[in-house]
């Protein structure tokens, strides 16, 4: 996709491939006629309804947050946009971005705050897809992870 068209999702989460008897498991189930689709017989049920979702919504958008972080959520972006690795830095829409779910993160792991841990454990998923590497740096084995990585390391973390 374009990186116009990139920078409108929100995250990018890198999954492992599953083990090979995870693999041979999951053919086995599919051979057997195990339906995919079937989301009642697949065990998956629901966990939150609308109203949850709505208060979840609600709750999120009181979490606090400093100053400090959001000049932090800057720091780190502008960062991106002096790598000498990339062509492409994180935008001001991936700056939001990484301020809206550093802020979910900390409702989510029980806090009405946001403190700079839960920048960084958003950093990878919602900065990878908006930067772009130099060739030369992709064929040195520079990697979009790897520079964010970089950044985290030296960007000073407010107290």
């Amino acid at each position: 996709l374009p990186e116009a068209q990139l920078d409108r999702f929100l995250l990018k989460l890198t999954i492992p491939l599953p083990s090979r008897q995870d693999e041979i498991d999951v053919l086995t189930r599919h051979a057997e006629g195990f339906n995919p689709r079937d989301l009642h017989a697949a065990g998956v049920r629901p966990v939150a309804g609308p109203a949850d979702l709505e208060a979840a919504r609600a709750a999120v958008a009181k979490t606090t947050i400093s100053p400090e972080i959001t000049a932090y959520v800057v720091d780190i972006c502008r960062a991106t946009r002096e790598s000498p690795s990339l062509t492409l830095g994180v935008s001001p829409r991936g700056a939001t971005a990484l301020l809206a779910t550093a802020r979910a993160w900390a409702w989510l792991t029980g806090r009405d705050y946001v403190i700079p841990d839960d920048v960084k454990a958003l950093a990878l998923p919602t900065l990878r897809h908006r930067v772009q590497l130099r060739p030369e740096a992709e064929m040195e084995g520079v990697t979009a992870d790897s520079v964010i990585n970089a950044i985290l390391a030296h960007v000073p973390v407010p107290r």
